[in-house]
């Protein structure tokens, strides 16, 4: 149910109803209703009192807030990934990079998005803080959520190629405070290209 919601196939605002879920997982109401409890917690569901549950949808001012938060962690990710530099890591950034842009020259933009998603994991995992990781993976599912990625912008997936760029620069040189700066950057112009497509800028 989970990946449904992220991946679009239940769609904000789509009713859960306990017996249809059942049926479709052949399952009894009890495991549904627990994996209802875990999503309501997740903020991927909305419970209410006498309806039963449904996909919580998400507001323009929830999107601000996702990304308030997501700069912030981004960066600290990024900080802590260049003060550690593990061996690999560097390698593993620039070879995500380039099947980005084999991806973005192809015009294979689903393709693009998941191996976008994948190089902010290396890096996040490069930091190496179990609960740094858990915020940005909760974070990665409110951005799985929103409609359309920022990469179908025009000129967006060559901007994005030279930030990841500029953090693995940065991570290499081992210049925590430049990872940062960078990564935030980033998010921030993520943010504004995010809030043109969902107004249609």
């Amino acid at each position: 149910m989970r990946e449904a919601i992220l991946d679009g196939v239940l769609s904000p605002s789509t009713w859960l109803r306990e017996s249809e879920l059942a049926a479709a997982f052949k399952v009894s109401r009890t495991p549904v209703r627990e994996a209802l409890k875990r999503l309501a917690d997740e903020g991927l569901v909305v419970k209410t009192a006498h309806h039963g549950a449904m996909v919580a949808a998400l507001s323009l001012e929830d999107v601000l807030a996702l990304y308030v938060v997501r700069e912030d962690l981004e960066g600290l990710a990024a900080r802590l990934a260049a003060v550690r530099c593990p061996e690999g890591l560097v390698d593993q950034l620039d070879e995500i990079n380039a099947s980005m842009r084999e991806a973005a020259d192809r015009g294979d933009v689903a393709g693009l998005s998941k191996l976008n998603l994948a190089w902010h994991r290396a890096l996040r995992t490069g930091a190496a803080n179990p609960y740094l990781e858990r915020f940005l993976n909760q974070v990665e599912h409110a951005v799985r959520r929103l409609p359309a990625t920022t990469l179908v912008h025009p000129g967006r997936p060559e901007e994005v190629l030279a930030e990841h760029e500029a953090v693995a620069r940065a991570v290499k040189e081992r210049d925590g405070e430049a990872a940062e700066a960078e990564a935030r950057a980033h998010m921030r112009r993520a943010r504004e290209i995010r809030l043109a497509v969902l107004l249609g800028g």
